[in-house]
């Protein structure tokens, strides 16, 4: 996992708030967050090998993040310190429906250099899958891509937080491209109201390079989308508390089901189930369930 590590601080209120307005919240929650922390978390839930490559400021933020990673398992030979920023941070703010706005300061995580992501050469080519995002610079998630394909290793690029623009060698590395509704609309200027439109949305990505698009798509659940296939994996209905961390919860989720050998239409279904328990509950990592929580047959 190859990604940013930051520190949540929740806030959930009436609705979110317009321009310009202040709210008065119910109550306030922190926790630890970052897109590849969330994912890597995720996936150790499970019980997979998690190696983390991320880069937390001198402060009591990492700190307490480096040792959250080691006491979930997770590998922290690559979880690098600098004294130049603070650790990444997003305030967050959750409304009734579990709906939410994040505001991402991503500090520290900006400053992972692509030669620390090649002194992780060896982990990346021991690993049985890399997944990136885009809350680090693009540059070193690219580096972490390269590596990965040159190594012969599966890749996973989850385009989040969302951008209008993506160079055509970030779609050409990813063996799986996974966005969320919006990350597609903005990527491809096409909506994604249905799931016809959602298709039509995936292979305008598949156009610019990359092996396969899963598009995650809320209650509606995930949608695969290949050269010559289209495969719908609906949602588990639930009533969703708190959806922070839901889309990571998938990926991780997924991660973790691909490198156990499941094929990728079973391991999306199993994702779908996870990321529906993680809604189930407020909080990003704290809502993740572990391999003890779960049913035995949704791990077998």
């Amino acid at each position: 996992m190859v990604g940013a590590a930051n520190i949540d601080l929740i806030s959930y209120v009436p609705r979110l708030p317009k321009l310009g307005e202040t709210l008065h919240g119910s109550r306030f929650h922190m926790g630890f967050g970052g897109k590849g922390a969330n994912q890597a978390v995720m996936a150790a839930k499970l019980g997979g090998q998690v190696v983390m490559v991320t880069k937390l400021g001198r402060d009591v933020f990492g700190e307490n993040t480096l040792r959250n990673f080691e006491t979930l398992g997770i590998d922290t030979r690559h979880v690098l310190f600098t004294e130049e920023a603070f650790s990444g941070v997003a305030p967050i703010a959750v409304d009734p429906q579990g709906r939410n706005s994040i505001v991402i300061v991503t500090g520290a995580n900006d400053l992972l250099t692509e030669g620390e992501l090649e002194a992780a050469r060896p982990a990346i080519a021991a690993a049985g899958i890399l997944v990136c995002q885009l809350e680090i610079p693009v540059a070193v998630s690219l580096a972490a891509l390269r590596i990965a394909r040159e190594e012969g290793v599966t890749t996973i690029l989850n385009p989040a937080p969302a951008r209008r623009e993506l160079p055509r060698e970030a779609f050409e590395l990813a063996d799986i491209f996974c966005p969320n509704e919006s990350e597609t609309e903005l990527l491809t200027g096409l909506p994604v109201g249905n799931l016809e439109q959602a298709e039509a949305a995936a292979r305008a990505l598949l156009s610019r390079g990359t092996a396969r698009v899963i598009l995650t798509l809320g209650d509606k659940g995930s949608l695969l989308v290949g050269e010559d296939e289209a495969v719908h994996v609906p949602a588990v209905p639930v009533r969703a508390v708190d959806s922070t961390g839901a889309g990571d919860a998938f990926v991780g989720s997924l991660a973790f089901f691909l490198a156990s050998g499941k094929a990728l239409v079973d391991a999306m279904r199993r994702a779908n189930r996870i990321a529906a328990i993680s809604v189930q509950s407020s909080g990003t990592q704290t809502s993740f369930p572990a391999a003890s929580e779960l049913e035995e047959s949704l791990l077998r």
